[in-house]
């Protein structure tokens, strides 16, 4: 399985920006953040959301997987992910994720495991483009979506808008649960 931490993603997003010659103030913009938070994500000290990094992707005219490898993916009719071997990256403490799809051109949905810790802090609910649809694997999950909460268990799912602020956490144990994510 391929491990790629925060620093490593944020030292490509920053050379990235830089071989483009694009203005990080310009980029903070587009990201709708501060330019002293976008400093933050490039310097590693703040973790960038894999929102932002889907953003980050269509400015720089790349696949999310070169943020995530600094590699294209390779594989056009289709590709194969053993159990386990999906990339993997550590988004902040008590949330990770492995991606599946990584290697497939031109992908159009972004399938994650996602591995939730319950005694880390709840994360701050997050926005993107397209439509989301969770199914948990194992354990429970609080899924607030806006003002709604719901609580899944292995096997149920939620489908929904993620243009509005949304996040899960586990609840009493390790959670697991497959997030597809259809980008806008």
């Amino acid at each position: 399985m391929q491990n790629n931490n925060p620093q490593e993603i944020a030292a490509r997003v920053r050379e990235m920006r830089e071989v483009l010659e694009l203005n990080p103030v310009d980029i903070a913009s587009r990201l709708g953040i501060t330019a002293e938070l976008y400093g933050k994500y490039e310097s590693g000290e703040v973790s960038i959301p894999i929102s932002k990094l889907y953003l980050l992707a269509d400015i720089f005219k790349v696949d999310f997987t070169v943020l995530m490898t600094g590699e294209q993916p390779r594989m056009l009719d289709y590709t194969l992910v053993r159990d386990g071997q999906g990339i993997k990256v550590d988004r902040y403490p008590g949330y990770s994720f492995q991606s599946l799809a990584f290697n497939y051109i031109g992908r159009t949905m972004e399938p994650l495991i996602v591995l939730l810790d319950p005694d880390s802090a709840v994360a701050p609910l997050v926005t993107h483009e397209g439509q989301e649809f969770n199914l948990v694997l194992e354990g429970t999950v609080r899924v607030t979506v806006g003002t709604h909460e719901f609580f899944l268990n292995k096997g149920d799912s939620c489908y929904f808008n993620p243009t509005i602020p949304h996040g899960q956490h586990a609840i009493g144990g390790p959670a697991k649960f497959l997030t597809i994510i259809e980008r806008g």
